[in-house]
């Protein structure tokens, strides 16, 4: 995150205001704690600004008339949540030196849950009182929270800047179980550029803290649609990331659907039946145990396919989220372990998706772009209409039994360094919006009717089809892309001939140099009368 440079008017800049909040419970409790308490002010504190806000806009439109200023409606009808004075920020920020300042931003939590049931479960609550942290600690954060304020710091998405990065510092600072619930911004986004959700429903199954959901609005708006046309569907199974979730789309003021509670997607799915438009996920990785030996052993989403073994569920989640796209139009882009392309255990389940044409393009990623793995990953995009039709304006052609395989392995220049406590860094490849756009233009030109668009380029695309000499077929039904992408020996690239002649030349330059050096000295020392043998 790049830092923003200080004015006139601004004593610190935003990333030191953010740092100094991580910095004030240094010590304290555990990493889930903090960030659950950071993120908990944060919220309060751009819930807070957005209240205020809004009731000086009813003062000047209706007076001040309580009537008007405590009507919650009139504060949701514009996505604003209503507060109760003890749940507002200019009265956490009076009290900030009280002796019971944990129960009192508690109790703030407990207060805007109660009057606003969108918000039901999402907020941590009692989290203050067991936090351990002493007032001058929480003082210490609040001030740092308090400085945060778009009067101060101009951005276009403060509130998407201060979650983002929250979000992002705690994954990296964070176990590998830390950071599941948080996709790297970059992937999110490429994975909304190749599916184009427009309008729709946008369902993930795994939803973490709603990256896939955010992008899924910023794509909308990157390209002047309508936000309202997308509807948020998602799941999740633990607790505090659900928790997450629901504050960070609530606080953006994004709609959502993520079930009364948390739950696993597999056991217990809260939106079984329903059909969706598009699927952006990040599931985890080779997860293991997701059920037990006997059970889902006849679940309808696994029809006309094998059981997913128990060991690892990457085919799981790709059969689950197969059967929540729409049958006629819907498309998905997640990611999983590169073991998943070859994987020999689930060779008949990858062998029947091919053969129903499922899946449009497998794009191996450069590794080291996860907080919590350097493993390289794969983004898989699965299509249940390859047919020809215009989509978002464009002319697709009939693409039936054919895949687009990419290798980006190599496009591993651009280093993101995260700053995650005193003297420690994490380094991170990251793909920059010209990637990101060369990667959606290879997809799309290969998709076109304008079959001169695309051709394939060694070590990086290849469009393979079913049949063929080295088709799918013929390679075991591999999906790694290392199978069809034409590999250049640069070894091969050396003109040996050319090369031996040069070496040649120099090497009779060199030894008639020693010769004429020889001759030099042998005539020197004749001249003062020592013969050389």
């Amino acid at each position: 995150m790049a830092a923003k440079k200080k004015t006139k008017n601004e004593e610190v800049t935003l990333e030191t205001v953010l740092w100094n909040c991580r910095v004030a419970l240094r010590g304290v409790g555990t990493t889930e704690k903090n960030r659950d308490a950071v993120i908990s002010l944060v919220f309060l504190k751009f819930a807070g600004d957005k209240f205020e806000k809004r009731r000086k806009d009813l003062i000047k439109k209706y007076g001040d008339i309580p009537a008007f200023l405590e009507k919650a409606s009139f504060y949701n009808a514009v996505n604003v949540f209503y507060l109760k004075e003890t749940a507002r920020w200019t009265y956490i920020v009076k009290n900030a030196s009280a002796n019971d300042i944990a129960v009192i931003i508690d109790q703030a939590m407990a207060d805007i849950e109660e009057s606003n049931p969108s918000l039901k479960g999402a907020l941590s609550l009692n989290l203050f009182a067991s936090l351990g942290a002493d007032k001058a600690k929480i003082k210490e954060l609040i001030d740092n929270v308090n400085k945060i304020s778009e009067a101060t710091y101009h951005e276009e998405d403060l509130i998407g800047r201060v979650y983002e990065y929250f979000l992002q510092i705690y994954a990296a600072s964070g176990t590998k179980e830390d950071g599941e619930f948080y996709t790297p911004a970059c992937l999110v986004k490429l994975i909304a550029e190749m599916i184009e959700p427009y309008s729709g429903v946008v369902y993930d199954p795994c939803c973490g803290s709603g990256g896939m959901f955010v992008q899924s609005i910023k794509f909308v708006e990157r390209h002047q649609g309508n936000k309202q046309n997308i509807s948020i569907l998602g799941q999740e199974s633990q607790p505090e990331t659900w928790r997450l979730c629901k504050m960070n789309l609530a606080i953006r003021g994004i709609a959502h659907n993520l079930g009364e509670t948390n739950a696993s997607t597999f056991t217990q799915d809260l939106h079984k039946d329903k059909k969706v438009d598009f699927i952006m996920a990040n599931p985890p990785f080779n997860l293991k145990n997701w059920r037990k030996s006997d059970e889902l052993t006849d679940d309808s989403r696994w029809s006309g396919y094998n059981v997913p073994r128990v060991s690892n569920a990457n085919y799981a989640w790709i059969l689950h989220m197969i059967s929540k796209l729409d049958v006629n139009h819907g498309i998905a882009g997640f990611l999983l372990a590169n073991g998943a392309l070859n994987d020999l255990d689930e060779f008949e389940i990858r062998k029947q998706l091919l053969e129903n044409d499922k899946v449009e393009a497998i794009i191996v990623l450069p590794r080291d772009m996860f907080y919590t793995t350097d493993i390289s990953v794969t983004l898989w995009i699965v299509n249940m209409n390859k047919k020809a039709s215009t989509v978002n304006g464009r002319q697709l052609r009939d693409r039936t039994h054919e895949i687009l395989f990419m290798d980006l392995r190599r496009w591993d220049e651009n280093i993101e360094e995260i700053v995650i406590d005193k003297g420690k860094k994490k380094k991170k490849t990251v793909l920059n919006d010209t990637q990101i756009a060369k990667v959606k233009e290879i997809y799309n030109n290969w998709q076109s009717v304008d079959t001169s668009l695309y051709s394939d380029v060694p070590e990086l695309c290849k469009a393979a089809t079913l049949e063929g000499e080295n088709g799918i077929r013929a390679n075991g039904y591999s999906l790694a892309p290392s199978k069809y992408i034409e590999f250049i020996d640069h070894d091969l690239e050396i003109d040996y001939k050319a090369e031996m002649a040069r070496i040649q030349t120099e090497m009779r330059e060199i030894i008639k140099a020693e010769k004429a050096s020889q001759a030099m000295l042998e005539e020197a020392f004749r001249g003062i009368g020592y013969g050389i043998d």
